[in-house]
């Protein structure tokens, strides 16, 4: 499989994502739906904190992907929800952190919401990955 960066422009590479990611070869796509601050027993943990809730949702995807046999260099697309985009950005070293050794950095788009599927959900992050 090959992955390629589409990247016209530079500003991008200071927030550790791709402006397109073109992969050929690929022979499985994995589609992960949007994790969050979620207990095993599906629970939301962490009310009111950001830097908690982000970390628990980037390890419930981490444990999605690693179930499917994939890791975060496979990863080519995140969307994250947010409903305080002030307060994610505080933390998004957290983010930056777990694709520090992807390449070529996954496509990322950030969405703002009025709310998550529980009311004290401040993150959500989905994400595609390719092998």
């Amino acid at each position: 499989m090959d992955k390629q960066a589409v990247n016209p422009w530079q500003w991008q590479d200071n927030f550790s994502f791709s402006q397109a990611v073109a992969v050929s070869g690929g022979t499985q796509t994995l589609y992960c739906a949007g994790q969050a601050a979620i207990s095993a027993e599906g629970q939301p943990l962490h009310p009111d904190d950001m830097a908690a809730q982000l970390g628990l949702a980037l390890a419930n995807l981490e444990t999605v992907l690693h179930q499917s046999r994939y890791d975060w260099p496979h990863v080519v697309r995140l969307t994250v929800y947010t409903v305080d985009f002030d307060r994610l950005f505080q933390h998004y070293g957290l983010l930056e952190a777990k694709l520090a050794n992807t390449s070529p950095k996954p496509v990322v788009n950030l969405l703002g919401v009025n709310r998550l599927v529980f009311p004290e959900l401040l993150v959500e992050i989905e994400a595609t990955a390719v092998k």
